[in-house]
């Protein structure tokens, strides 16, 4: 059969529902809706439109826009880390960029996750109801044991999960290697009606979680960690903090900020901004989600790290030399 007819018959094959369930699964990674799901079919039916032209649309949407600009995040981190396979220490990408269109997620994924080193044993925080994209990045890293912890339970592939609170966790000292907490800090003793979940309230949640963090980390494990920042604000759900409140409550629980970058979310897209380009930004100004966030690599404060972090300035001018908030 010659090679392109067979790709049009290919192409046509199955029904008309088969096509649609899956090409929303293949292009906006979810099950279509009852709704949309009917007025394809229908328009799939009377001709009005085409299988060609259904996945046009499909791809011409914002939705999409979302999907592209979360799965090139994986991939970039995935990129990132094995270019620095053969290179010790992490990756540490930095200046990225992202759409205005896209949230936060699209910064903090790939940043997050393109520092992975190789680390066994991997808590995250706050799984439950992250972003599937980077769940997915998350399983895909390979680590030996990885643990996630939520007050809700949700089945992730490879990772194990725990229901617990992170300011009372039930682990050892000295669990893991390595911690991610990626924007889940700032709803930690607040509001949990919206997650159909139940905590004590506490508006020291967040420094008290940090201190539980502390002392499961290896004294040379990493944390690291996300939040919305900018002017101060209390929604209820979720608190947002000025960049040196948030640096001087990791470092009261015991962190030294190996590195820290900020970035600011503007008409021409996520870039990043200096302390006072954000210091007083407002929480969703410029869309949904936050208009500013600070991303941090946290480390136990030791002697050990210390002096780590006293080499790296002496080598390294262009990265921070203690934190965005101290410098500015």
């Amino acid at each position: 059969m010659h090679g392109d007819l067979g790709a049009w018959l290919d192409a046509a094959a199955g029904t008309d529902e088969a096509f649609v369930e899956g090409i929303w699964r293949r292009v906006l990674r979810r099950p279509v809706d009852e709704d949309a799901k009917r007025q394809a079919l229908e328009r799939l039916a009377d001709g009005s439109l085409s299988r060609s032209g259904l996945l046009r649309e499909l791809v011409s949407s914002d939705e999409f826009e979302q999907v592209a600009a979360l799965d090139g995040a994986v991939a970039f981190a995935a990129g990132e880390r094995a270019r620095k396979r053969d290179v010790r220490g992490p990756a540490r990408p930095r200046g990225l960029a992202a759409p205005a269109s896209s949230d936060e997620r699209t910064i903090e994924i790939p940043w997050c996750l393109a520092r992975y080193d190789g680390e066994k044993r991997v808590l995250d925080v706050g799984y439950a109801f992250a972003e599937p994209a980077y769940l997915a990045g998350l399983a895909a890293l390979g680590a030996r044991d990885l643990v996630g912890v939520d007050l809700a339970e949700a089945e992730v592939p490879g990772l194990r999960p725990i229901v617990a609170d992170v300011r009372e966790l039930p682990f050892p000292e000295d669990s893991f290697d390595l911690v991610l907490c990626v924007s889940t800090l700032e709803h930690v003793g607040r509001e949990t009606e919206i997650y159909a979940v139940d905590a004590a309230r506490a508006d020291d949640g967040d420094e008290a979680a940090l201190r539980e963090l502390h002392r499961v980390l290896a004294p040379r494990g990493r944390l690291l960690v996300t939040v919305p920042t900018g002017a101060e604000e209390d929604q209820g759900w979720q608190v947002q903090r000025p960049p040196g409140e948030w640096i001087a409550r990791f470092e009261r629980s015991g962190f030294l900020v190996f590195e820290d970058e900020l970035y600011l979310r503007g008409g021409d897209g996520w870039r990043t901004a200096t302390l006072a380009e954000v210091e007083s930004v407002a929480y969703g100004a410029a869309g949904p989600g936050a208009g500013a966030i600070l991303l941090a690599e946290l480390r136990p404060r030791t002697i050990l790290e210390r002096i780590r972090l006293v080499v790296r300035d002496a080598r390294h001018r262009d990265t921070p030399r203690r934190s965005t908030a101290a410098r500015e």
